[in-house]
């Protein structure tokens, strides 16, 4: 091993003489905390049980807690003194970014499973690990069916050891990154993804389309029925036995219940209602809700439970307990459901919640954090003096990327079926709250977060996206549509909340076909969204689209040199596109083959990219010097929106390019053939467009058989 790891080193007896940490410091001091919460009720470091929810300001994070009781004994103080090292921003040199407490959370579970293996080894103190120690854990982990990022966070959790030894009593005497970084050198690495690539997957349009068509399905059909179905629910809940016991009322006297109880028999006499049902008997505990009567008032013996005996004989009792709202919307001309009963409202509101979530995410390319941090009158509309929107905004709170840890306020571009999500979730949640991604009143759990229920976690989220999925197989098997989503591979497609901004990047750098692109125009998004993304954020989406593109354009250029259709370019750029593209072969290898490695292919577009941008009706041989059009943001390449094709000395046409000029010749040759339809001014105007196309190809790739003169 090398010289520079001591073998075996004695603890630091100046360090373990001396306290680095008092009892009683605050382990969340310096830190923001959430509003209510004093600093004198958070934990302190003495305490083996650390929680660390008083301090984590993102809303839809699980509370985290560190417990030091599951440390072994002899490295439990050390293990502490790190980690508080890291929460009160003492970072030493290595650790900088080292910071937000899901990070430092997630350093410590490293840690303590690196510790653990230590104490098995029968290593009595940190100062008492060796190089020897270090290289057998390696080897350990190699043999466990984990990826290398996992194997590589136990490495750096232990390395924190060396990193901080001037704060800790006893640290490791020597970088372990050293005997890491030996070992690896006498065996391949495996393949892994670079740190800057997208890991996250796509979802495949196969499963997307049922999700994004049935979510809209649910806020501009059945949210209605939705809402008003839960606004009858909370009335009725807030006479439950368990509400009404909450707020202390005592139960009513029996006379007067009789009379309260009359009322709503009377009631479903006038609507020929039967009585409602659970179990094949009377839901005693749903008339209590309706009458706000308690149920104990209304048994056998009494006369309100006479009462409904015999309004039972006169109506009948329903097979189950059925709400008043009236189910009115409707799919494929009739109802999407029959009447919502009074234990359904709970899945159906968290169903309306997650459709909503699905339309925001997908459509704003938002972060999971970032959706979850929206509030009631977030959305803004911005009209011109006509009073017709150009742009709606919605604002909520970013934080990856930003320096402040409470987040910073961001701005993104959404479009009318954005809105109406945000419009839904408004009405869904009772008017004083706030966060319109909280716990709805029917959850469980609602009652026990109280003023604390601010957001459904991510995990949560998750489970409620594969459950919408679910629902969807559910209802198209009962009702005979077939509209479920489909397998991927033989297996159910597992989505997640982070793969929607992923998706959607996609989507907006290849445009493909189909049901989503055709009816969510993402051609146009990408406009508004690149204009006016994340305001005050660096939110990183636009470069993740511009990621895609270079992939797709990749892929495009890969089958031009494959056809060798690019020594038949032509055009004023054609000489220059076919230099680059020969430079771009001779570089990529392609040896007739096309990459179908996503991961060669980024990495071959980022170190030869040949800016060439393949389009629908030319193809930009990209030279800033002579480029017509200029980007605004001062980012490479070409601003494609504002392409002068007919005038730019860039352009280039391949084959697809040249048929599809010639279609548009065809398109105004059928316009004008409509002449006496026209006005003089829009036959001009058309004429001199068609006349500029055809000189263009004329004088480009010859056009024989066309006409070049004025049509009369």
């Amino acid at each position: 091993m090398t010289d520079q790891i001591t073998d075996r080193v004695q603890a630091n007896v100046l360090n373990r003489t001396q306290p680095r940490v008092a009892a009683d410091a605050f382990v969340l001091a310096g830190r923001p905390l959430l509003p209510g919460v004093r600093l004198a009720d958070t934990s302190r470091f003495s305490q083996d049980i650390w929680h660390l929810k008083h301090a984590q300001i993102q809303r839809h994070q699980s509370s985290l807690v560190m417990n030091f009781e599951r440390t072994p004994e002899q490295f439990r103080q050390t293990a502490k003194e790190t980690v508080y090292t890291l929460m009160v921003g003492d970072l030493p040199p290595g650790c900088e970014s080292i910071r937000t407490i899901v990070t430092i959370r997630s350093y410590w579970t490293g840690l303590r499973i690196v510790l653990a293996w230590m104490a098995g080894r029968g290593i009595p103190a940190v100062s008492a690990i060796t190089s020897a120690d270090v290289e057998a854990f390696a080897r350990h982990t190699d043999g466990l069916r984990i990826t290398q990022g996992t194997r590589d966070s136990y490495h750096r959790a232990l390395r924190l050891l060396w990193l901080c030894r001037t704060k800790i009593s006893d640290p490791l005497a020597f970088d372990p990154a050293v005997v890491v970084a030996g070992l690896q050198q006498d065996k391949p690495r495996p393949a892994t993804r670079r740190t800057r690539e997208n890991a996250t997957d796509r979802i495949p349009e196969q499963v997307l389309s049922p999700y994004l068509v049935w979510a809209l399905r649910w806020i501009n059909d059945f949210a209605d029925d939705v809402i008003d179905a839960h606004d009858e629910w909370r009335q009725l809940n807030r006479w439950a036995m368990p509400s009404r016991r909450r707020r202390g009322q005592k139960p009513i006297g029996r006379h007067q219940a009789g009379r309260l109880l009359g009322r709503v028999l009377n009631r479903y006499r006038a609507e020929g209602r039967p009585l409602p049902g659970w179990q094949g008997e009377v839901n005693r505990s749903h008339l209590g809700r309706e009458s706000r009567v308690d149920r104990t008032s209304m048994g056998e013996g009494t006369q309100a439970g006479k009462m409904i005996s015999e309004a039972a004989a006169e109506l009948g009792i329903a097979d189950a307990t059925y709400l008043r709202a009236p189910v009115r919307g409707l799919l494929d001309g009739g109802p999407w459901r029959g009447p919502i009963e009074y234990t359904e409202v709970e899945p159906l509101t968290r169903m309306l919640q997650t459709a909503c979530y699905i339309v925001i995410s997908f459509l704003s390319g938002m972060r999971d954090s970032e959706v979850k941090h929206i509030k009631r009158g977030c959305v803004s509309v911005w009209r011109d003096e006509d009073g017709h929107i150009v742009r709606r905004r919605l604002t909520s709170l970013a934080f990856k990327g930003e320096r402040e840890e409470t987040g910073v306020e961001a701005t993104w571009i959404i479009n009318a079926s954005a809105q109406r999500a945000v419009e839904v979730l408004e009405r869904l949640q009772p008017a004083r709250r706030q966060s319109l991604f909280a716990l709805l009143p029917p959850s469980r759990g609602y009652i026990a977060q109280g003023e604390k229920n601010e957001a459904r976690t991510t995990n949560a989220t998750n489970a409620d996206l594969i459950a919408f999925g679910k629902w969807i197989d559910a209802y198209c098997h009962q009702t005979g549509r077939d509209e479920t989503v489909p397998l991927v591979n033989k297996q159910d497609w597992k989505i997640t909340t982070s793969q929607f901004r992923r998706t959607l990047a996609w989507h907006i750098a290849r445009r493909p076909g189909g049901v989503i692109a055709g009816a969510l125009q993402f051609r146009h998004l990408r406009v508004q969204m690149f204009e006016g993304y994340a305001g005050t954020s660096d939110s990183g989406f636009r470069d993740e689209v511009e990621a895609e593109d270079a992939i797709a354009r990749g892929e495009k250029l890969g089958d031009l040199i494959v056809s060798h259709e690019f020594h038949s370019l032509r055009g004023p750029a054609a000489g220059e596109a076919e230099s680059r593209l020969a430079e771009f072969e001779r570089n990529v290898q392609f040896h007739g083959k096309v990459f179908n490695d996503e991961k060669r292919l980024r990495r071959h577009m980022n170190r030869h990219d040949p800016h060439i941008y393949p389009g629908e009706y030319v193809t930009c041989v990209h030279n800033p010097d002579r480029a017509l059009c200029r980007r605004s943001d001062g980012a490479e390449g070409p601003s494609l929106p504002d392409c002068q094709p007919l005038r730019c000395r860039n352009v280039a046409l391949t084959s697809d390019n040249i048929t599809r000029m010639r279609e548009s010749l065809a398109a105004y040759d059928h316009k004008l053939a409509q002449g006496e339809h026209l006005a003089p001014l829009i036959r001009h105007r058309l004429n001199a467009r068609r006349q500029e196309i055809a000189d263009f190809l004329a004088a480009t790739v010859g056009m024989s058989g066309h006409r070049d003169q004025e049509a009369s």
